[in-house]
């Protein structure tokens, strides 16, 4: 699949933005049965029709992500490498558009390329960090906070609500945002005796609490693994879509999608929250 020869903006942004825009948007139909060639037949020339008339959308996403100062070129190409694994894992019976489906794919390749750009150190890895990340820049905006020093009470608690974060976390990541990388080994005595990393003290827990964590955390994703096999298509996508993302879907764009109301859609997925609730309480009382 990484194989296929698509256009790539090594060759300049410009002409590369006029060479996807000669690929068509593909109709429903035309695009159910290029998909099922592919998972069906391996057919790259169906494969290739189904990523490349997709390049736009990738553009479009990897522009949302310009203001983090890396280059356009290798955000598109990081999307592009997205859209394949979309196209690659698309299932066409479930009854929703590729571009639907491929919109999390990219958006996920687009995180992953940024975030390892940038210092880990500083960022840090977790849900939340990755949410404050990837949303304080726009709601500091959005409140016309200027981008430089601390924030006051306020501004820390209207933004931990807007995120359902801590405002602890806020206050951290905007410091960290903003604070300069520098190396734990740079020395702190004249004869360089002791470096930086020398006095930072070891929060982390102990192996057991850590061990016990990750048994705890593995169970309960086994668990929910196992419950979510008990869900329909519909049921499923809408749970991954509105639950399990950082960043949830609207019941209005799922609606759309499926073309039913979006009170439909909340009531299937109270109706899916609850088949998960009860299929994880059997599967616990059985463990």
């Amino acid at each position: 699949m990484n194989a296929l020869a698509v256009p790539t903006p090594e060759g300049g942004l410009a002409k590369y933005l006029r060479d996807i825009r000669r690929f068509p948007v593909l109709e429903a139909e035309e695009e159910y049965m290029l998909a099922k060639r592919w998972r069906e037949h391996e057919d790259l020339a169906a494969a290739h029709r189904l990523v490349t008339s997709h390049l736009r959308l990738v553009a479009k996403m990897a522009a949302g992500y310009r203001h983090y100062g890396l280059p356009m070129a290798d955000l598109i190409a990081e999307g592009n490498l997205g859209l394949m694994r979309a196209v690659k894992k698309f299932e066409p019976e479930r009854g929703f558009r590729l571009a639907t489906y491929a919109m999390w794919w990219i958006k996920a390749a687009l995180h992953e390329y940024v975030l390892s750009s940038w210092s880990m150190v500083r960022i840090g890895s977790n849900a939340v960090h990755r949410k404050l990340f990837f949303n304080l820049r726009r709601l500091k905006a959005h409140l016309r906070i200027v981008d430089s020093g601390e924030m006051t009470e306020d501004q820390v608690r209207k933004i931990a609500t807007e995120l359902d974060v801590d405002a602890k976390e806020v206050v951290e990541m905007n410091r960290r945002l903003q604070a300069r990388d520098s190396s734990l080994n740079a020395p702190v005595t004249l004869d360089g005796s002791a470096e930086v990393m020398d006095f930072l003290p070891d929060d982390s827990d102990n192996q057991e609490t850590v061990l016990a964590q990750r048994q705890e955390a593995a169970r309960g994703h086994r668990l929910i693994s196992q419950a979510m096999e008990k869900l329909d298509a519909r049921e499923r996508d809408i749970i991954e879509r509105r639950r399990l993302r950082d960043d949830p879907v609207t019941l209005e764009e799922i609606g759309q999608d499926y073309g039913i109301s979006r009170e439909r859609v909340r009531q299937i997925e109270v109706r899916a929250m609850q088949k998960l609730e009860a299929a994880v309480k059997q599967a616990a009382r059985a463990a």
